[in-house]
């Protein structure tokens, strides 16, 4: 590998996309025999983007999520016992077992309690940076939206005084090229919908292929580099794919066949960067099996856990709930 990535760093990657992956899996099954309660919105094929822009935050930088947060969770460092205990609604999940699978989140990891209204994430991500730049802090924000957020009120106001106030908040537009089951072709005018309008709010931006780990991250190196110096914003687009629906009940129906296929098939993040790390000899097939492996039973021990673990008291409905009396 390049000095930019070593050997260490290149597999450490590929384990936190591996367990996006598998634990995205797991919940696809768990939905699917009916073991697990409530909805999902995966993040299955959009790992390169989770990791390779969280990857080199601190843990006393903050991230903000959508209404598909788990990929982000993960690679903020939410451990997969606290998510998945989250999604059988139980006591020891990372909300308490009160979010569930659009409102996860661990504020002593720096990822705040994903927001599944589109858009909604983008003012409070320009929040924390605008607090972190008033306490002179070298603090940075990653805030996540899809392309169909591009279009919200909230997401133009936001862009306009994070560029004017230069706030160390770098916002990621994962362009899955869907909105819900709607082609961003057919609601908006540029192909690239967000970086296209950045010098609108005098913000710098760059289009990355969201299936590349190693160019995600080093575009993610340059905009916290920068944010870090006090040199304000970016916005990243990076052009990805969810292998899924847009929630469990969408069967897809919109996506051409050949489409689908040539992103799931031939453009898959997880599969395509295993290959590279094997090719550059970062660690060999035996391994990198053994590797794998571990992770799985990582997995399968936190869904034994989450499945037995207890659930919140009833006296818990009464706390962390805020009220004007």
């Amino acid at each position: 590998m390049s000095d930019f990535l070593p050997a260490e760093k290149a597999l450490g990657m590929y384990k936190k996309m591996y367990e996006i992956r598998k634990y995205e899996e797991s919940i696809y099954y768990l939905f699917l025999e009916g073991i697990m309660p409530g909805t999902i919105h995966q993040s299955t094929g959009e790992e390169a983007s989770a990791v390779g822009m969280l990857y080199d935050l601190r843990k006393d930088d903050w991230m903000a999520s959508t209404h598909r947060p788990a990929g982000h969770d993960l690679a903020k460092g939410i451990s997969v016992k606290a998510m998945m205990c989250e999604m059988f609604g139980k006591a020891d999940g990372c909300c308490g077992g009160k979010g569930g699978a659009m409102h996860t989140g661990d504020a002593s990891v720096g990822a705040m309690t994903a927001n599944a209204i589109v858009g909604g994430n983008l003012p409070i991500a320009a929040g924390v940076a605008l607090a972190f730049k008033m306490q002179k802090k070298d603090n940075v924000v990653v805030c996540f939206f899809g392309d169909g957020a591009s279009n919200e009120g909230s997401y133009h106001e936001t862009m306009n005084a994070a560029g004017l106030w230069k706030l160390p908040v770098i916002y990621v537009c994962e362009n899955n090229m869907y909105s819900a089951n709607t082609s961003i072709s057919l609601t908006c005018c540029q192909e690239n919908v967000a970086a296209d309008r950045a010098a609108i709010y005098g913000i710098p931006s760059e289009v990355v292929d969201g299936n590349d780990v190693v160019a995600v991250n080093e575009a993610a190196t340059r905009a916290i580099a920068r944010a870090r110096a006090g040199e304000g914003p970016t916005i990243i687009e990076v052009k990805t794919y969810r292998h899924g629906g847009h929630s469990r009940n969408d069967a897809c129906g919109y996506r051409p066949k050949d489409e689908a296929d040539h992103w799931i098939n031939d453009r898959d993040p997880v599969k395509n960067f295993r290959k590279v790390i094997l090719d550059q000899g970062v660690i060999t097939e035996e391994e990198l099996q053994k590797e794998e492996a571990a992770i799985e039973r990582e997995i399968d021990e936190a869904v034994e856990y989450a499945k037995a673990a207890p659930l919140p008291e009833l006296s818990s409905a009464l706390e962390h709930v805020f009220w004007e009396g």
